[in-house]
Formats: C-alpha cells, structure tokens, sequence
C-alpha cells in the first residue's frame, strides 16, 4: 500500500517541529545558522543512503553492510584523490561504481542465494570490512585534498547557508518518492513486499527489481561517501562503523515497516532528521552521550509498535 502524505508521516514532521521549538526556546544555540548547517550536513549521508534503504526495507528486505560498503568506497576514492589527483567528476564516478558494483553483489546474493537478506548482508558486512581494512593497510588516509569540498559542509559546500550534501539528499529523495509512487516498476516493489509469490504470478519481474533496489542503494552509499570525504579530515579506518544503525534507525522511525510493503522515503527524510536533532541535543544540552542511543532507541520501539498495531488492525477488517 503507497500512503499519502499523512498519517505516521504527519505525526513525525510534527514531532520534528515540536522538538525543534522546544530546543530553540531552551538553548540559545540550537537554532544558530551554524548548528543547523551542522545537522544538515551531518544527516544528509545518512538520509541519502536513507533513501535506497527505504527501498529495500520495502520489499521486505534489509541491508546491513552499508556500514562497511561506505568505508571501502571512503578508501578508494581517497587514495584516487590523493595519489591520482583526480578532478571530482571521476572522482564521484568512482565512488558510484565502487558503492554500485558493492550493493549488485548483495543483490544477486540475495535474489539467488534464497536466504533471508539480514543474513546475507550481516556476512558481506564482514567481508566488505576485511576489504576496507586491507585496502587501509593499517594507515589512516590523511592529505587527501579538499577537491570535493563542494559536498561537504563547510563554506564551500554551502549555497546561500544550505549544505550542498542536503540539497542533494533532498533531491535524490524526491526522486525516489516520485518513483516509487508515480512509475509501474516503482509500485512493484510496494507489491513485492507485500507478497513477492502473488506479484511473481502477476508478471512483476521479482529478481530484477531486488537486484536493483540493492544496487541502487549501493550507488547512493557511494555518493555519501564522497559526501564524508567532501567534509575533510582523515579517511580512519573504523569509518562507517554504526552507520546502518543510523539509517535504518532513520528508515524505521520514518515510518517504513520493517515487515515490508509499506514506506515513505519523505518519512525517512524526516526521521534522519529527527536522529541528528536527537544526536545535537544532548550534545548542547551536557547530557551523557549515552542518552543519544536510549532516545534513538525508544522511538524505534515507538514507531515498530505503532507499525505492529497498524497490521493488526488491518488483519481484522
């Protein structure tokens, strides 16, 4: 089923507002131009990566390598920027190949090795990292030059104070949510995850559509990366390390479930919002960095039981 604009949607936007108010009202800093840049810029890799993981989750799938799939692209595309020189066309290029090829491999795993994807993506998880490791070779990648500095959040990467990373991560999103809404092959991952048997027999073409979702979330963990590598400093090998909590954090919350067949990439927009505003305030406000993980973790529990009793009510009608 594709909602409209309401329902879990409306609740999280308002949510986001009512947070925002109350953290304006109480902090003097919270609503600073320089702090919402810096949430902007901090979220847009997470919602951009957001956007292929509403996708998969949809059709009932998860991807839990992206962590890792991030930190072998972080390597690559460094050491091409640093050692090679490359201009940022070629650069990004890289980066969406290496992420693209990375998210085909899970899809093609998942599509024929005919076990569930939290297990297949948890093994790449490890490969994809031994990967990265090895390309790192024990060394941070430092000096790599500020060549894609226009992605990351800082003066250059700004236009008239939006982070270009955001901008970005709002585009790709209205691009999905008007693909998956708008166009035939888009619904057919909305049936997919509803029942794959039933919409195999109606001619949706299961495989290639999985196949797909899995790559082009792939392709966008590649753009996120050079979103990471646009913000500078050094390239550290425990990169990526916790970020598919925080998109499918972001997904879950935005209210995706997690059973399949029903999502809203503008949910997950709002829902990555709603993780890097809980992340900012407990920074601002002194509190024990562990309370960002308890926040983010009631509202996941928050948003799956509403998705729970969302299900069972449609069971009995």
């Amino acid at each position: 089923m594709i909602r409209r604009f309401e329902g879990p949607e409306l609740v999280l936007i308002a949510v986001v507002v009512l947070l925002w108010t109350v953290l304006g009202v109480g902090t003097d800093t919270f609503l600073a131009a320089s702090n919402i840049q810096n949430i902007l810029a901090t979220v847009a890799p997470v919602t951009i990566i957001g956007v292929g993981m509403t996708a998969v989750i949809v059709t009932a799938g998860i991807d839990v390598s992206v962590g890792s799939a991030l930190a072998v692209v972080l390597v690559v595309v460094a050491k091409l920027l640093r050692d090679s020189g490359l201009s940022p066309v070629p650069a990004i290029g890289a980066g969406v190949v290496v992420g693209g090829l990375l998210g085909a491999v899970n899809g093609f795993l998942v599509t024929y090795g005919r076990v569930h994807a939290i297990i297949i993506t948890f093994g790449t998880l490890n490969v994809f990292r031994f990967v990265a490791l090895r390309l790192f070779d024990g060394k941070e990648v430092a000096g790599v030059p500020d060549t894609l500095a226009f992605l990351g959040g800082g003066a250059e990467g700004r236009t008239f104070g939006v982070p270009h990373s955001w901008l970005l991560a709002v585009v790709l999103a209205a691009g999905m949510w008007l693909y998956m809404r708008h166009v035939p092959t888009g619904r057919h991952l909305y049936a997919i995850g509803g029942n794959a048997a039933a919409a195999r027999l109606v001619g949706v073409q299961v495989t290639r559509r999985l196949v797909f979702v899995y790559a082009a979330t792939g392709v966008l963990v590649g753009l996120a990366a050079c979103c990471v590598i646009g913000g500078g400093g050094l390239v550290a090998q425990s990169a990526g390390t916790g970020l598919e909590l925080q998109v499918i954090a972001a997904v879950v919350i935005g209210g995706t479930s997690i059973l399949g067949g029903r999502g809203s990439v503008l949910g997950t927009v709002f829902g990555a919002l709603l993780v890097g505003t809980v992340t900012s305030a407990v920074t601002l406000l002194g509190w024990r960095s562990e309370l960002t993980a308890l926040f983010i973790g009631v509202f996941i529990l928050l948003a799956v039981g509403a998705d729970l009793l969302r299900e069972r009510r449609r069971q009995r009608l």
